[in-house]
């Protein structure tokens, strides 16, 4: 498994990260700072990597294209430090290693964790007769 860091997380998710066996890179590492979140995206698809970040663009972009990777990690937290969660998180990158290999969407808050399996369809409006009801 290979992991990207958005420059909004610390660096030190990479130093947390390898020391559990996880290969992790930091954008600041690879790319310009300035860089827009299709070239992120971009770089991490070509390469093979898991984006982690704290951005909620990434997985908008994933629905708005329907593309089918790369997976995304969002953390969803106030608090983001490397110290406090580093253990939760590479607990959960194992356990659902299988479905970010193949493509999903992993959102970690501060009780529970969700996964959304790539490509995101967008929801179809169908006329019940009562209003209307989303279905995927």
């Amino acid at each position: 498994m290979k992991v990207l860091v958005d420059v909004n997380l610390s660096p030190e998710w990479c130093d947390y990260l390898r020391a559990s066996g996880i290969e992790a890179i930091h954008w600041s590492t690879v790319g310009a700072l300035t860089a827009s979140d299709e070239e992120i995206m971009r770089f991490a698809r070509e390469n093979g990597y898991i984006v982690f970040t704290h951005d909620l663009d990434f997985s908008t972009l994933l629905a708005l294209t329907g593309d089918d990777g790369p997976s995304v990690v969002q953390m969803r937290t106030q608090d983001v430090m490397a110290a406090t969660h580093h253990e939760r998180v590479t607990r959960l990158l194992r356990h659902y290693a299988e479905k970010l290999s193949a493509g999903a969407i992993l959102t970690i808050d501060d009780v529970r964790q969700r996964v959304r399996i790539l490509p995101i369809r967008r929801a179809l409006s169908i006329d019940t007769g009562e209003g209307s009801e989303a279905k995927d």
